[in-house]
């Protein structure tokens, strides 16, 4: 069966995914697999753009959504109609012919997957491109987000020949629970970080030894800062309680009760003299 593979470290943003996407199906009729796409309101695969952290410890993410087909799809349970079915590949479609505008199915999707066309009265969402792999399957072997992806970040394949990059994937949502066959690497976890100095001189500490410490578990981070300064304690734990020690010859500082509910970028800390 086919699966979706995201590795978002080599995702640089640049929407060709989802471009490629709105070509593809913008006009286009895809019967008996999707009506057209309505030309704004709808990203069958959506680039999701977030800015993390404070300045100047700033990261942004990237992260392509789109229907996740699950193979515990709650929207093929809600669906009265008995519109939605999975395809053979793992591939799961919305019968245009079927469907009968409930709207069940996009509120039940945990993924957010699932649009509503009001023009045509019916749910829509990704295909997987089963069009254009069922009409000509020598020629395309993958989704049209697929092949315009510059980065080879979303690649389309057979579930087994993704094993190792399954095996240090996760789903996008977790606790969603619907057995999702699309799989991500690198998903932005929380951060910390910070640029150290010294006040006098004003100059940046270079390999000062930072200690993140959990709080609750006693789980241990280290970094040491770089020619700048800088420090980046990162794939940290949601909503957690930390404290940080940083240390450097004759500097210490200790932070204590720094939470992950957000990312933090704890700007320019000043080191004080161990007295």
């Amino acid at each position: 069966m086919k699966v979706f593979v995201i590795d978002l470290s080599v995702c640089n943003g640049c929407y060709c995914c989802q471009i490629a996407c709105k070509d593809e199906h913008v006009g286009n009729d895809w019967m008996p697999y999707a009506r057209p796409q309505p030309d704004t309101g709808q990203f069958w695969i959506g680039l999701a753009e977030k800015v993390r952290g404070h300045v100047p410890q700033v990261r942004v993410s990237y992260v392509p959504n789109l229907c996740h087909h699950c193979d515990d799809a709650p929207c093929m349970e809600e669906c009265k109609a008995e519109a939605i079915y999975k395809r053979d590949d793992g591939m799961v479609i919305i019968d245009p012919e079927k469907c009968i505008g409930c709207k069940l199915c996009a509120d039940t999707c945990p993924h957010n997957a699932i649009f509503f066309n009001d023009q045509l009265n019916l749910a829509q969402k990704c295909t997987g491109c089963s069009h254009l792999r069922d009409s000509d399957p020598e020629e395309w072997t993958e989704p049209r987000c697929v092949d315009q992806c510059p980065t080879e970040a979303i690649r389309f394949g057979e579930e087994s020949d993704f094993a190792d990059f399954i095996a240090e994937a996760e789903p996008y949502r977790t606790e969603a629970g619907t057995k999702s066959r699309v799989y991500y690497k690198g998903l932005p976890k929380k951060f910390i970080a910070g640029t150290l100095y010294e006040p006098n001189d004003k100059e940046v500490i270079i390999g000062a030894s930072c200690t993140l410490t959990d709080e609750e578990s006693g789980e241990v981070f280290t970094e040491t800062t770089n020619n700048f300064g800088d420090f980046w304690l990162e794939n940290l734990k949601d909503n957690r309680s930390f404290t940080l020690t940083l240390e450097k010859d004759g500097y210490s500082r200790t932070i204590t009760g720094l939470t992950t509910d957000i990312d933090r970028g704890l700007g320019d800390i000043p080191m004080d003299m161990k007295g």
